[in-house]
């Protein structure tokens, strides 16, 4: 199989949808078209699909509706393209499980941008990409440039709060434990007394990720083993 990445481009506007598709394609992507929701439902269980493009404002199903749907099933990202712009659509949006809302009229160029974006994001959710950048429900690492961001919002963390964070990451979903969380961020023997560093650091990242999403538990708790961020 060639590394053409397939975008499900849904939307209930034949014109906007091979506007989308044809703005993908002039990028070197493949574009399947879609119209309804259902229609949409049934091409992504047919065969793969690497992302999805979704109007909101759709006859019968919604789009906040299929995203719950999409993603009850799959992992596979999924951006909002529609022309209702006001903050609250796009929060809903973003927590029916959307990856990233764009409002028409767009910009083909920023289009593709956020398509390319989103898909590399994708990727290292999945471990494909460099150990130096990780991702996960919306956290987003860079080790070599010492940046974190949630949701596209930079995360002010010191250095201890950033390695646990990253260790977390780096796990891909399984848990981590307080042991090894120590000695792998602080580099020292681990003692009955050092879970006490790792606990008040854990506490202080969730209520860093709580300040810019309060909806969700990122770092979750695996009592008796240590902590995860599940993906």
């Amino acid at each position: 199989m060639d590394g053409t990445k397939t975008i499900l481009v849904v939307d209930d506007d034949p014109a906007i949808v091979e506007l989308v598709a044809e703005t993908l394609e002039s990028a070197g992507m493949r574009a399947v078209r879609c119209l309804d929701g259902v229609a949409a439902l049934d091409r992504l269980e047919a065969g793969r699909i690497d992302l999805v493009m979704l109007d909101v404002m759709m006859p019968g199903l919604d789009g906040y509706e299929v995203c719950c749907r999409i993603r009850a099933r799959s992992h596979v990202p999924v951006i909002f393209l529609s022309a209702k712009d006001e903050e609250p659509d796009k929060v809903v949006g973003l927590m029916s499980g959307g990856d990233d809302y764009i409002t028409k009229p767009f910009l083909p160029r920023e289009l593709v941008a956020r398509v390319k974006s989103c898909l590399r994001r994708a990727s290292y959710a999945l471990g494909d990409a460099a150990a130096d950048t990780l991702y996960c429900r919306g956290i987003e690492i860079d080790r070599a440039a010492h940046t974190a961001l949630l949701h596209g919002c930079a995360l002010t963390l010191t250095p201890k709060e950033f390695d646990v964070l990253a260790c977390l990451l780096a796990a891909h979903g399984r848990p981590v434990s307080t042991r090894d969380l120590y000695q792998e961020v602080w580099g020292e023997r681990y003692l009955p007394g050092s879970s006490n560093s790792v606990m008040v650091h854990i506490r202080h990242l969730r209520a860093k990720l709580a300040s810019i999403d309060s909806e969700q538990t990122f770092i979750e708790t695996v009592w008796g083993v240590g902590y995860k961020i599940a993906p």
